[in-house]
């Protein structure tokens, strides 16, 4: 095996144990949530399961369909090295984001799209960055991901998908919250963008 070959398996070796165990930090941070709220529900919106499949088959693709080769640049030592410390950095950055984004929500957090009565409307932390801070997270992981295994080809399907799951999920969760806050939620949602944050 040459030289370059092995430093390269090297590099994506260590790339892929580091993701691995940045996906276990990302179950261990909605593991250890504090528990949602059992007050009685006010709303719900079922269809946003709809998104959560999608976004789950966005995580899907880039982990089943994979290059069969470590690093879609090869021959550049520098450039594999830089590209697997994007993708690494992305994914604990992306757990970092979501990590705050669940401390910060409390008891309110839940899979599901629903209100229950005494929610309140977030507007600190990382809800003062983006109005979805854990699915810029997931879609943070998703993509570093996508950078250390998957195809070009499944990482953007994946993207695409995860995208449209992403809409669906934020506009039926988002109805909830503009039938139950009204005019605080425009005004909130006017001021914050619902997924990128915006470059300033």
């Amino acid at each position: 095996m040459p030289s370059s070959q092995i430093h390269t398996d090297y590099i994506g070796l260590t790339a892929l144990i580091l993701l691995v165990l940045s996906w276990i930090t990302f179950g261990v941070i909605f593991l250890l949530r504090k528990k949602p709220a059992q007050g009685k529900e006010a709303k719900r919106d079922s269809a946003a399961r709809w998104g959560m499949v999608l976004q789950g088959c966005g995580f899907g693709l880039v982990w089943s369909i994979r290059r069969s080769y470590w690093w879609p640049i090869s021959g550049w030592l520098a450039a594999e090295i830089l590209l697997a410390g994007l993708a690494v950095v992305l994914a604990y950055a992306s757990n970092w984001f979501c990590h705050w984004a669940v401390q910060t929500l409390g008891k309110q957090w839940t899979y599901d799209a629903r209100v229950i009565e005494g929610h309140e409307l977030i507007t600190e932390g990382p809800y003062a960055v983006v109005r979805n801070p854990i699915y810029l997270g997931m879609f943070g992981l998703m993509v570093a991901t996508g950078l250390v295994l998957a195809t070009w080809w499944s990482l953007l399907l994946a993207i695409i998908l995860f995208s449209v799951g992403n809409q669906i999920r934020i506009h039926a969760e988002e109805k909830l919250l503009r039938n139950a806050f009204g005019q605080k939620f425009d005004e909130y949602a006017s001021n914050v963008p619902a997924f990128l944050p915006r470059i300033k």
